[in-house]
């Protein structure tokens, strides 16, 4: 076996001189570029006073006036002694374990001292070491013993120079007595503290007279001379020498503590040596190849899908640590074990913190492994160590990071681990990852293509930047290098410009062949890794991985996309999506993430049915689901009418329908069915946003209620404050989580999680997961699930809006389903199930730019109908069976209650057992009371007078708009509005009556109609006539009148000359403000014209004297109200001779003024 030096020689190194171990050497591949000038990024030691005049090779500048620097790149790392011999200095700045026999080796020196005020110690600290046999301890405030950092400490880098020591610095202990030291130090972070004053050189020690050298004890007393009166006394009483018990108690105690110390010590010595006897032999670390089984994917046929091939027989190249880029190596520190150089191979912190969590949650969920742990439970305990979390095992990879570390180098260990490590993409080390992502090798990989790579082997199944997982890679990148910057590696440019470059790189595709269901097989690689882990799938013995894929759906599938794709390629669509899930166990059957996965000019390897994107209408049901639950009904009328809502700027929110379109009363049955948004969007008023995510929640939409963490794209810490819009698509969702709460909807309200998996087993048999028989969890009341189900199958209900028959029909089953189209057309969807499958179909494009005249119904549609109707080919039709608590009811369309008698449409609607239509009493529309007399409705203080009218009752309209609404409806159709208010004892009733003409008087010509309209709340009253003593229909006279008549002219009657002769009745209808209305009727007759007797020319001068016999009035002729309508002189005087004194009186009644 080589010697240490032999091993340098070979990876590179200078070799150490004699007596020096090759671990006390810097990395070979952490040394700067020759000839760097100051500005230049490397770490240099601040030079002692005494070295600033004979500086010596190990002593070198740390500081901006620092006499003279070195490149701690070109020489080991090294301190001078007093004796002017070099000591060695162990990366992070300790000194190595001294190698000569124990009994050879000097006492404890004292600790590191610092070379600069308090204010230039970084919070780092590695521990303190030992002085070699010939350097004198010497107090820390000795600049000539400045702590030295570890070789991964360098200073920022920068862009075109490679990393040296990282920027670590030591925060040093305090002065204390050697004596008093331990011989090591546990590393931390942030342990010691400043020295003081009396800490330092030269400075005294503070000691008591007692403990001053040469100083004589005190004399005792002297006795008292004989005669003094003391002497005469006898003497004291001594008391009990307590002091002396209470000495041997402690020095008892004492005794049993140490001598329970030393048991404990020997038995953990004794217990770590038979342990460590039974754990393979860390010597062994080099020569224990990885013996990997690659893992299997199968379809649900059991037909192989792919298969991950062993990594050690394909891309993996072992390079050893010099032939590694520096950036590398500082990526990978700052990443998995910021103290990598300076523990003894475990974290007493870390181990600490597991062991906590261990405790209060029961279960170890913390592993607090450094690499060197990490080297030895993979190599050493096996990868089947990797799925035990037990406290056993982490003994045995704590107590085998110990050995290793005994045996191994620093380099030689992280050398290993990065050989070992699984990046990705069956690259396997990362030479063979360079490779395959950049297309270099090790030694040349950038600070941002080494800080990309140092995230990987985290989960390289998730942050696979070929298998959609490039978003989650470059935001790991970013916490690799905030991590660098933390330690002091990089500065924040370098960092923000290694994330820019890397986030402008174009990941080019490694896929050498073609894999059947790629997103599908893509999706089961990352759910396996994320719920067994990256070493069983990888590292393990062999996985058989049963999937839920259909192969005969997949194949569907992918070519009815592609189909309905190429059908749109006119409508600027370039993609679609398809998943397909089974109701009763959740399983999926069929997943197309894109048109072509190959294809990179679409974003093809990005699985659309794991993104986020906005559903449009095609939430709505979640929305109409939780309204049920808060108490709507089926038949629940909603107003289809203009709404304003203030939106948080100042301004409005005004949701149209599709159509741009409104319906006035429609039912949730029909606002679902048809899709209209203004009534879904009252929906969401009634039952909140929070009501909606609720919902949302139980079904599995978890992008939608957290896109901060389940959406890659979303670019916020905390959810969007949610508005009225949410219930039109204004969130976002998975298309897989969208199908699946439909799915739920179909399994009768049992929510069954998707999944890809049927079972997984090892290499052996033994199962680790077994999904072929599953417990759903019932989130939705099975009734309710139903009468969603029954609204979205319903053919008829949405021909109000959509074409019948449509693309949401299947020829031989029921089927509910539901479209939904973004804003600019960027989204269609389509998404609905039968019994037995359902599935989600979207169309758009990947960069989010609009389709044409594209909606669900159009794009995603045919889709959908065509995959749907040949999945279901060798399926018998069923339909959705019923439960138990659904009933059905006969309802008034327009107001949703149980029907009166004035219902002008009724029909059967299903209701669940617990939440019945609303009784009769409860419509807007039926039959009321009204006091004729008052025109208020009828009780017991108004009886005399009252009649029954099927009326509106607006008090029983929430809906402003709704009241306006029902009140002109009600006036199209001669409707009574419903009074509001009960008549009392003392209102005064209104009089509305008719007294000239009298009842049967024969009328022709001009007609004065007198009478009384006064009432309460007088509003105006009209006059009509109509044909017959009950008219069918009426005619105008005159009217509005805006005033009240009492024993008045009420209006003036012209009858017309083409009215037939025969029996009318006038009207006199009166309103008051409340709507009411009263009337009075008289029944009449209307006579045709008497024919006038013909004059002779010669009987004209006699006329003209006549008139002034004025002194003999005829009685008779005096006028009446039932005989102003005919003129009488011409009826009653066949000569105008007769009467001459008539025609003066009755001229002003026969022509009055209009």
């Amino acid at each position: 076996m080589p010697s240490d030096s032999e091993r340098s020689r070979q990876s590179g190194q200078t070799p150490a001189p004699e007596g020096e171990s090759p671990r006390s050497w810097q990395p070979a591949g952490l040394r700067p570029q020759e000839g760097a000038t100051p500005a230049e990024p490397t770490r240099r030691l601040r030079a002692t006073p005494a070295a600033s005049a004979a500086p010596s090779r190990g002593q070198a500048s740390r500081g901006p006036h620092a006499s003279d620097d070195m490149d701690l790149s070109t020489r080991p790392i090294r301190r001078v002694r007093d004796d002017g011999e070099p000591t060695r200095v162990l990366p992070g700045g300790g000194r190595p374990q001294d190698e000569r026999p124990r009994d050879e080796r000097p006492s404890v020196g004292g600790p590191l001292g610092t070379d600069g005020p308090a204010s230039e110690l970084p919070a780092a600290a590695p521990p303190a070491s030992k002085p070699l046999p010939s350097e004198p301890a010497v107090p820390a405030s000795s600049p000539s013993q400045s702590s030295m950092a570890s070789p991964l400490a360098a200073g920022p880098l920068s862009a075109d120079d490679e990393p040296t020591q990282p920027n670590r610095p030591v925060k040093l202990l305090p002065q204390a007595p050697a004596a008093s030291l331990p011989s090591q130090t546990t590393p931390s972070r942030t342990t010691g503290s400043q020295t003081t004053p009396s800490q330092t050189k030269g400075t005294p020690s503070q000691t008591t007279p007692s403990q001053t050298k040469g100083a004589k004890p005190p004399a005792p007393p002297q006795a008292p001379p004989p005669g003094h009166p003391a002497a005469s006394r006898p003497p004291a009483r001594k008391p009990p020498k307590r002091r002396a018990n209470w000495a041997n108690v402690l020095l008892t105690i004492s005794l049993v503590g140490v001598g329970l110390f030393m048991l404990a010590l020997v038995a953990g010595v004794v217990g770590y040596i038979v342990l460590a006897a039974q754990l393979p032999p860390p010597d062994e670390l080099r020569e224990r190849e990885p013996n990997f089984a690659s893992s299997q994917i199968y379809d649900r046929n059991g037909m192989l899908l792919h298969e991950i091939i062993d990594p050690t027989t394909g891309k993996r190249t072992y390079v050893s640590i010099d032939q590694i880029s520096s950036y590398l190596k500082l990526a990978t520190v700052a990443t998995e074990d910021r103290n990598f150089y300076v523990h003894g191979g475990f974290d007493p912190i870390a181990i600490a913190r597991a062991v906590y969590y261990a405790v209060t949650e029961r279960e170890v969920v913390s592993g607090a492994s450094t690499i060197t742990q990490q080297v030895a439970r993979n190599i050493l305990l096996g990868p089947e160590a990797s799925a035990e979390r037990t406290i056993s095992r982490k003994i045995k990879e704590i107590i085998l990071a110990a050995e290793v570390t005994r045996r191994y180098s620093k380099d030689d260990i992280l050398e290993i681990y990065v050989n070992n490590n699984n990046y990705g993409n069956l690259a396997y080390g990362v030479d063979a990852a360079a490779r395959t992502y950049f297309g270099t090798n090790a030694a040349q990989l950038t600070l941002p293509q080494a800080s990309f790579l140092a995230g990987i082997p985290q989960s390289p199944a998730t942050y696979d930047p070929y298998g959609g997982g490039r978003d989650a890679a470059l935001e790991r990148q970013k916490v690799v290098l905030a991590l660098m910057v933390e330690d002091g590696y990089i500065t924040v440019d370098q960092a923000v410009a290694a994330a820019a470059e890397m986030a402008a790189f174009e990941f080019k595709p490694i896929y050498s062949d073609r894999i059947p269901a790629p997103h599908f097989v893509v999706y089961v690689t990352q759910w396996v890794e994320q719920t067994l882990g990256a070493d069983a799938l990888y590292k393990g013995r062999g996985l058989r991985i049963y999937t839920t894929l259909d192969p005969t759906l997949q194949r569907i599938a992918e070519e009815e996309v592609a189909n309905g794709v190429a059908a749109l390629a006119e409508a600027n669509v370039s993609n679609g999506a398809l998943v397909a899930v089974e109701p009763s166990s959740g399983h999926i059957l069929a997943m197309v993430g894109s048109r072509d996965f190959y294809d990179t000019d679409i974003g093809g390897q990005v699985n659309v049915t794991l993104r986020c994107r906005q559903p449009g209408s095609a939430i709505k049901p979640l929305t109409y689901l939780a309204a049920l639950e808060k108490g709507w009904t089926p038949a629940t009328v909603l107003w289809d009418l203009p709404v304003s809502y203030p939106d948080y700027v100042g301004g409005a929110y005004e949701p149209v329908n599709y159509d741009g379109r409104y319906r006035g009363p429609v039912s949730m049955r029909v606002s679902l069915a048809n899709s209209l948004n203004v009534t879904a969007v009252k929906a969401l008023e009634f039952i909140t946003v929070d009501g909606l995510l609720s919902a949302a929640e139980r079904l599995g939409a978890a992008s939608l209620v957290s896109p901060q963490t389940e959406c890659p794209d979303y670019p916020y810490e905390t959810r969007p404050d949610y508005g009225l819009a949410l219930t039109l698509g204004g969130g976002e969702m998975k298309a897989l989580e969208l199908t699946g709460a439909y799915a739920t909807l179909a399994n009768g309200g049992v929510y069954m999680a998707p999944t890809p998996i049927m079972w997984v087993e090892e290499r052996g048999g033994k199962v680790l997961i077994d999904n072929r028989e599953r417990q759903g969890e019932r989130v939705v009341k099975p009734d309710l699930a139903y009468l969603i189900t029954h609204i979205l199958s319903d053919t008829q209900a949405r021909c109000l809006v959509f074409a019948c028959p449509s693309v949401l029909e299947l020829p031989d089953r029921p089927v509910a389903a539901k479209t939904g189209t973004t804003n600019d057309n960027r989204d269609a969807w389509t998404v609905g199930y039968t019994p037995d499958i359902a599935t989600g179909v979207w169309v758009g494009n990947n960069d989010n730019s609009p389709m044409g005249s594209v909606a669900g119904s159009s794009g995603a549609g045919p889709i959908w109908q065509a995959f749907m109707r040949r999945a279901h080919e060798s399926i018998t039709p069923h339909g959705f069976p019923r439960p138990a608590g659904v009933v059905e009811r006969e309802v008034c369309a327009i107001t949703g209650t149980e029907p009166t008698s004035a219902c002008p449409d009724k029909r059967v609607e299903v209701f669940s057992i617990d939440m019945l239509p609303p009784a009769p009493e409860e419509s807007w529309l039926q039959e009321v009371e009204i006091d004729a007399n008052s025109g208020l409705l009828a009780n017991e203080f108004c009886r005399t007078n009252v009649v029954t009218k099927m009326a509106v009752v607006l008090s029983r309209i929430t809906d402003p708009k709704g009241r306006e609404w029902v009140q002109q409806w009600a006036m199209e159709r001669g409707l009574t509005m419903a009074p509001e208010t009960e008549c009392t004892e003392s209102d005064t009733p209104p009089e509305v009556a008719i007294t000239s003409p009298a009842p049967g008087a024969e009328l022709y010509g001009w007609t004065e109609i007198w009478g009384t309209v006064e009432l309460p709340n007088f509003d105006r009253y009209d006059l009509t006539y109509g044909m017959g003593t009950n008219p069918q229909g009426w005619d105008w006279i005159s009217g509005p009148h805006l005033a009240p008549v009492r024993g008045g002219a009420l209006g003036v009657w012209q009858i017309p000359d083409r009215l037939t002769p025969g029996t009318y009745t006038l009207r006199v209808t009166a309103f008051n403000t409340l709507g009411a209305q009263f009337e009075a009727r008289q029944t009449v007759l209307v006579v045709g014209p008497t024919p006038t007797p013909t004059l002779e020319p010669t009987e004209t001068p006699t006329v003209t004297p006549t008139l002034e016999a004025t002194e003999t009035p005829t009685p008779t002729l005096t006028p009446t109200p039932t005989a102003t309508g005919v003129p009488e002189t011409p009826t009653e005087t066949p000569t105008a001779t007769a009467t001459p004194t008539a025609t003066p009186e009755v001229t002003p009644e026969v022509a009055p003024q209009p």
